[in-house]
């Protein structure tokens, strides 16, 4: 048995985080303990957060092609489901993991660098196709179009 006093730590099997960084959630449902005592009431509490998270989704979806948060409404009803279900945990992990990445390499200086100079070239095309447009055909106010 080692009481740490000779500096050496023998494995305990359970994984640390690294300093500086979150410890992850365990998997699994987070419901009250007295609902998962319950079968039932554990059923019919699964099935409230899948509908729930369901309608959060849908309306997400819907919010995609119209005005409004899609994507962080969808991510919003993931969330809902990942309070109760394993598989939206590991797809809510996957997509943080994700976005971090992605924003670890937005911040790098190259890229920021390439893409300031990216969007420039854009703009730059979009200000000379509206330029040789106008230049072209003018401009003519909506309400001032002859029939």
């Amino acid at each position: 048995m080692n009481t740490g006093s000779n500096g050496r730590r023998e494995p305990t099997g359970v994984v640390e985080p690294a300093p500086g960084t979150q410890a992850e959630q365990p998997l699994g449902s987070r419901a009250p303990q007295y609902i998962q005592a319950r079968k039932a009431l554990h059923l019919s509490w699964q099935v409230g957060v899948f509908i729930v998270g369901l309608a959060v989704v849908v309306a997400g979806i819907i919010m995609l092609p119209l005005p409004g948060p899609g994507w962080l409404v969808i991510f919003g009803g993931m969330a809902i489901w990942a309070t109760e279900f394993v598989w939206a945990q590991l797809v809510l992990r996957w997509t943080k993991r994700k976005v971090t990445e992605a924003a670890q390499r937005a911040l790098d200086p190259k890229v920021r660098r390439r893409n300031i100079i990216l969007t420039t070239i854009g703009l730059v095309i979009v200000a000379v196709l509206v330029a040789v447009y106008v230049w072209k055909f003018g401009i003519t106010m909506p309400w001032k179009i002859k029939e």
